[in-house]
């Protein structure tokens, strides 16, 4: 009964995982269906683009949302278990000026982030959900597919710990840190307004 569940058979040099890992690249051609590989490939293609400094790629929230809104995501990658919750609060004082705040749990208990920094009041909670979730229901209108890995493989154990769980494989090249000067800037600016 099992010769029938056989899909191809590897000698392999290793022994435990090392040994699984090894075998499922050698057979990768048999197994491309699989999400494994298909996941590797993707996490692949992404450092690929980091390690060829195309500028085309992302990570971390606030870069990925930024890039989201500029429409130039193409591939969107979050980790399975992504533990931000995303906040939208209101100003009691300013009826119209909401705030979105993405925060990890560490960051959720400490309070500052939910008064208003210029008057200090108590910003009234709107709405409140995991951002993955947020993501999921929203990717399209970016016009980015979204691709939801796991930290099986060493690839994607690789991505949540060194970008943070979330990036994305971007259409063309942005540079993130001139539009932080240029935030910066324009936060001067405002002040010399006042």
């Amino acid at each position: 009964r099992l010769q029938s569940k056989i899909i191809k058979l590897v000698d392999v040099s290793y022994g435990g995982e090392n040994g699984f890992n090894q075998a499922i690249e050698l057979a990768a051609e048999s197994l491309q269906n699989v999400k494994f590989i298909q996941e590797k490939k993707l996490i692949g293609r992404y450092f690929d683009e980091i390690s060829q400094d195309t500028g085309k790629y992302c990570f971390g929230v606030e870069d990925t949302l930024r890039a989201l809104e500029l429409g130039s995501v193409e591939t969107l990658i979050c980790w399975e278990n992504l533990d931000i919750q995303r906040y939208v609060l209101k100003n009691h004082a300013n009826s119209t000026s909401t705030t979105v705040l993405h925060l990890t749990p560490e960051q959720e208990k400490d309070k500052s982030h939910f008064t208003d920094k210029e008057s200090g009041v108590e910003m009234e909670l709107i709405e409140s959900q995991p951002l993955l979730e947020w993501l999921a229901n929203n990717y399209k209108m970016f016009g980015a597919t979204l691709e939801i890995i796991t930290d099986k493989s060493q690839e994607g154990s690789q991505f949540v710990r060194g970008f943070g769980g979330i990036g994305g494989i971007l259409r063309y090249k942005v540079d993130f840190q001139s539009m932080q000067l240029d935030d910066i800037d324009n936060e001067c600016f405002d002040l010399d307004d006042y």
